[in-house]
């Protein structure tokens, strides 16, 4: 068996071998073929492809992608809802990622199903049920946990998650929201500044928001007032806080050194988040 072949199949007796070299003092080309391996592994779950379908919403299809790591499952769900400016192939990198760290994730083109253009300058209420099929889809697959599912959303994806938190709170475990709009999109100028959306005052689903402290002022000021309005409901609440950090931090082609270094904790507080709420046991299991 090839050493690609042992770093794909990590869990078999060739890598159980390698192991037992390594911890019993073994040759360096042990020790050398153990950490090409891992490296290797690690390579060949973030590069799986994704799965490509589509799921019915009233007349029409909305085209869905999955991420899933290796094996049976079942897995704990996400569902991804990505940004008004598409889904592109930063969004599939993220689910690989999230897919590498045990989740099925699963994400609704929600610009498609509608023909809605990249960039749209107006929120379309009806894209909202082609997201809510997502959701569906995802919860009925049988190699994800039963139960509530995680959302990740990108910038106007959090305003998705708030409004199928509300709309079926049982269903939902927690939010992470990285620069997430917390108000409709559509609602007038005075209440995008001064207010929240009427979900957040109703949703139980613990929310963490990730936001760069160089995002643009209405965002952060609408991340602020969702937080302080969340917390003193009850609801289970963070808000992290990037200095230097802009919007898209986290995908930016021109990211600073402090930007990658925002992403990485970023990411390494949404899993903790969506393991905690989705009560992920320490091995992986629902």
């Amino acid at each position: 068996m090839s050493i690609h072949e042992v770093a794909c199949h990590g869990r078999g007796r060739e890598f159980e071998t390698l192991v037992r070299a390594l911890r019993t003092g073994g040759s360096k080309l042990a020790k050398a073929m153990l950490a090409l391996a891992a490296l290797l592994g690690s390579l060949a779950v973030v590069a799986q492809p994704l799965e490509k379908a589509s799921v019915r919403a009233g007349s029409y299809d909305v085209p869905i992608e999955i991420a899933r790591p290796p094996g049976a499952g079942p897995f704990p769900a996400v569902l991804y809802i990505h940004a008004k400016r598409g889904f592109e192939d930063e969004d599939r990198a993220h689910m690989r990622e999230l897919a590498s760290q045990g989740f099925v994730v699963l994400a609704p083109n929600w610009q498609a199903g509608n023909m809605i253009e990249r960039w749209p300058d107006r929120h379309h209420p009806e894209s909202e049920a082609d997201v809510e099929a997502a959701l569906g889809a995802l919860q009925s697959r049988s190699d994800v946990c039963k139960g509530p599912v995680g959302i990740v959303g990108m910038s106007r994806g959090p305003y998705y998650a708030i409004r199928l938190a509300a709309k079926r709170p049982q269903d939902i475990a927690a939010i992470v929201a990285y620069y997430g709009h917390f108000q409709n999109p559509n609602a007038p100028e005075p209440q995008q500044l001064f207010s929240v959306a009427p979900e957040v005052m109703t949703i139980t689903a613990p929310v963490l928001m990730l936001i760069g402290d160089a995002d643009f002022e209405l965002r952060r000021m609408n991340n602020g007032r969702a937080f302080y309005a969340l917390w003193e409901r009850g609801v289970p609440v963070e808000l992290q806080m990037y200095p230097m950090a802009r919007r898209a931090f986290d995908f930016r082609a021109d990211a600073s050194p402090e930007e990658k270094i925002a992403t990485r904790h970023a990411r390494a507080l949404a899993v903790r988040w969506l393991r905690k709420y989705l009560k992920v046991g320490a091995d992986g299991s629902c």
